[in-house]
């Protein structure tokens, strides 16, 4: 097997004395591992970090072995975050949400360009945490478990949708979800669309819908938690004042 894809870097381990291991989120071959010679090296060590936007040929004898890659980066990847210390924040566990999330060789290219604009609104603080909501929601969607926030559970109105249950992840308007209220999951306006804006609390509300959901429907399955870096994340948002 032998394949050139686009690629963002999400994590690299050492192996041996001088190479690494290297998860990669590709555009059309899912996310891989590949093993990268000289990857331990100074000059190499820029191009791995998690963020790092990469070519990568990639070579396996068979396509269930772990095999190597070249990786050659595309532009200056995350070296622009370096002074915005909760964008890297953000970096990590939007790395380590793909990672835990996606299988290993399937392709998911909604999830690669969900990566992709995430990466490009690190660079607004006021805007990424609220499209790494988004970004959430996509994977959740590119792995078949997509919210459905068009119209009401119950009654079928597209109108004031406040609420969504966390049992279908269906959106549930405000007086049919009155009585439930306790019961069900805040929705923020963001998610309905882009000219909502954001109000006090929208970001927490919409991390805590998603996080619900990655944790029930992916994660769980799993048999693992969600990524401590997305913990790490939400506390130094609050930290911030930015839920």
């Amino acid at each position: 097997m032998e394949v050139e894809d686009e690629a963002f870097v999400l994590s690299a381990r050492a192996h041996g004395d001088t190479g690494a291991v290297v998860e990669l989120l590709t555009e059309q071959h899912g996310r891989r591992a590949a093993y990268v010679a000289g990857g331990a090296s100074r000059r190499m060590r820029p191009f791995l970090q998690p963020g790092a936007k990469v070519v990568a040929e990639l070579r396996a004898r068979t396509s269930d072995q772990l095999g190597s890659a070249r990786l050659e980066p595309v532009g200056e990847g995350p070296a622009a975050l370096f002074d915005d210390p909760l964008a890297l924040t953000g970096l990590s566990a939007a790395a380590a949400v793909a990672q835990g999330a996606l299988p290993e060789r399937e392709p998911h290219p909604g999830a690669f360009y969900a990566f992709e604009a995430l990466m490009t609104a690190f660079a607004v603080p006021e805007v990424w945490p609220a499209i790494f909501v988004r970004f959430e929601a996509g994977l959740l969607e590119d792995l078949g478990f997509g919210l459905d926030l068009s119209r009401c559970a119950s009654t079928g109105s597209m109108d004031d949708l406040v609420w969504v249950s966390p049992r279908t992840g269906r959106a549930v308007s405000r007086d049919a979800g009155a009585p439930y209220a306790d019961k069900l999951l805040p929705l923020p306006p963001f998610m309905l669309g882009a000219q909502a804006g954001l109000g006090e609390g929208d970001v927490k509300a919409g991390l805590d819908l998603t996080g619900h959901f990655l944790e029930q429907f992916v994660f769980h399955a799993l048999n693992k938690p969600l990524p401590p870096a997305r913990v790490w994340m939400i506390d130094k948002l609050g930290e911030a004042g930015r839920l």
